[in-house]
């Protein structure tokens, strides 16, 4: 197999990425500087970012297959980043309560030697469920909203407040590993290592 180059420092994804092809690959956190504005929309946005940060990786490289993400949390149109502090997680999950959210993530694979790249998204819708103040409340009081962008983690206690969703689950933790499986192959990549 190719050699793989993970660029994210992101701890989930290179679980989710282990799970999909074991643990021979590289980690090389790029060091583009990601943007909100550019006035461009969410889909728009994550693209452009998994794109940059993979271009700036394989700069650095002679070879490699580059996999990199953006993720996002989106809600009528306005993307939910991290929470400043509790409070601000707080009002977040009082927003998204009872609402359906969107996971979107940009996904580009690069060949550094071929320069070969493909960018893709993917989107899941996500239904949260009604939160009293009180497990609002809680569930901030875990710790676990800040770092978390749309201030709750579905693969952690974040869990209990999703009613379900629609779409690739690992898109959610920040790896769409069904989408990324199609796109190796097309690097004749086969991630069952066959």
């Amino acid at each position: 197999m190719a050699r793989i180059v993970l660029a994210s420092a992101s701890a989930r994804r290179k679980e989710l990425l282990e799970q999909l092809i074991g643990t021979d690959f590289d980690i090389c956190i790029s060091s583009y500087a990601e943007d909100t504005g550019k006035g461009l929309k969410p889909i728009e946005l994550v693209m452009h970012h998994s794109r940059e940060k993979a271009v700036d990786v394989a700069g650095n490289l002679k070879k490699g297959i580059i996999i990199s993400a953006d993720t996002v949390v989106v809600f009528k149109n306005e993307v939910l980043g991290k929470p400043a502090d509790e409070d601000h997680a707080k009002a977040m999950l009082e927003m998204i309560s009872g609402q359906k959210i969107k996971v979107i993530t940009g996904l580009t694979v690069k060949d550094a030697g071929s320069m070969k790249e493909i960018t893709e998204c993917e989107i899941t819708d996500v239904w949260m469920q009604e939160m009293s103040d009180k497990l609002i409340e809680d569930y901030v009081h875990t710790g676990e909203p800040l770092g978390k962008a749309g201030s709750f983690g579905i693969q952690g206690k974040g869990a209990i407040l999703v009613e379900r969703l629609e779409g690739d689950y690992f898109n959610v933790v920040g790896l769409p590993l069904f989408r990324l499986s199609q796109v190796l192959e097309k690097f004749n990549i086969n991630v069952l290592g066959v």
